[in-house]
């Protein structure tokens, strides 16, 4: 059975359940190489948080433990060892003081781009077996998925 022919049968929950079970299938896969890789120097959990602080530069340590999914004291755990690397820079907030700023520093986003690299470099391994539709296939619905949860996102908010 085609692509096409397939998709013409799939619904919307068809397509929710192949979601769910790809992209853990992927981040494990991901997590798995990055611990294999060792060379980066960084946890996942530190490379969440740098990738995250470069997407929002200034968040606040709720906001990093919210994106982890982890309790503050657990998300302070992982700043304070960044810190002490030099990779992430904590500061006061100006005007509330119980409130920390993050930042990446120099050498935060040369190990997160160094990180980012590698895997970018060990996912094009997996995709070299596959043809030029293929790698396109995957590449149009990787795309599209990321627009309906951007979209998702930027609705939940502005609400």
């Amino acid at each position: 059975m085609s692509l096409k022919q397939t998709s013409q049968k799939t619904t919307s929950k068809d397509c929710a359940a192949k979601v769910m079970e790809t992209i853990p299938l992927v981040m494990r896969a991901i997590r798995a190489d990055m611990r294999a890789i060792g060379s980066t120097t960084l946890s996942v959990p530190q490379f969440r948080t740098l990738a995250f602080l470069d997407r929002n530069p200034g968040a606040s340590l709720s906001d990093l433990a919210e994106h982890l999914g982890v309790t503050r004291a657990t998300a302070s755990a992982t700043i304070e060892r960044l810190v002490q690397r030099n990779y992430v820079h904590r500061n006061d907030h100006p005007q509330e003081r119980r409130r920390i700023v993050l930042k990446l520093t120099e050498d935060g986003l040369h190990h997160l781009e160094q990180a980012r690299k590698q895997t970018r470099d060990r996912i094009a391994d997996l995709f070299t077996h596959l043809t030029q539709e293929q790698i396109l296939q995957i590449e149009e619905g990787l795309i599209l998925l990321k627009q309906v949860f951007e979209q998702t996102v930027e609705q939940k908010e502005n609400e």
